[in-house]
């Protein structure tokens, strides 16, 4: 409820202060250009005057800047509400756990397994994950087969090559898919919870207890 309070806050706030400050460079505009044209009026040739021609062509051309400036004020409005919705958005994530590009794995004494999932460009015939320890050494290999194209999750036991259970803690995967000779491109994908969203120029990010930042649009599920 704070997290949405402080954001509507702020969005009307920022709302008010480009409106006002458009309003005002509006306003300067209008007032630098009457005071140019009575100017000019008054200090015309009378043998030579203004005529109604060029009269209308300089209002129309103060018209089209009035109508950029309130333009340029409607689009920053839109652009500031859009950014609170997808704080708003982005907030009601947090606590639950996303699956997005990544490849960290985490054995615990109350978790003995570890999901995961693997994104394929495409179909691949033989699907190969291997799973390190924090030190870079193999400790798992595990051949899954045929895999379609997209997301597909997996499961792994928490056991090494020799059948046994590994010790508790942080582990890596990496994948080499195949479709004959061809290296099908493909995408490490892992689970981890949002712990906090974070608003920057360039975006909405979320931030993750397993040390990572991503975007909204690398969020491929959540739980």
């Amino acid at each position: 409820m704070a997290v949405s309070d402080t954001t509507a806050a702020s969005s009307a706030s920022a709302n008010a202060a480009a409106a006002a400050a458009s309003a005002t460079s509006s306003a300067d505009i209008e007032q630098r250009f009457l005071k140019l044209l009575v100017t000019q009026l008054n200090n015309q040739d009378p043998l030579n005057p203004m005529q109604n021609s060029e009269l209308t062509s300089q209002l129309a051309q103060m018209s089209t800047v009035s109508g950029i400036e309130k333009l340029n004020s409607t689009m920053s409005g839109l652009l500031s509400q859009s950014g609170a919705s997808q704080v708003l958005q982005a907030a009601s994530m947090i606590g639950y756990a996303v699956l997005s590009p990544g490849n960290e794995l985490a054995i615990t004494k109350d978790q003995a397994t570890s999901g995961f999932a693997v994104e394929l460009a495409g179909s691949a015939a033989d699907v190969k994950v291997v799973i390190s320890d924090a030190d870079g050494k193999t400790v798992r290999t595990m051949e899954m087969g045929a895999m379609a194209a997209g997301v597909n999750g997996a499961t792994w036991d928490g056991k090494n090559d020799a059948g046994d259970a590994v010790a508790a803690g942080a582990y890596t995967y990496s994948v080499v898919a195949n479709n004959g000779s061809t290296v099908v491109k493909s995408t490490a994908l892992s689970f981890s919870q949002v712990a906090a969203v974070k608003q920057s120029a360039d975006g909405v990010s979320l931030e993750l207890t397993a040390g990572r930042s991503i975007s909204l649009s690398d969020v491929r599920m959540f739980l």
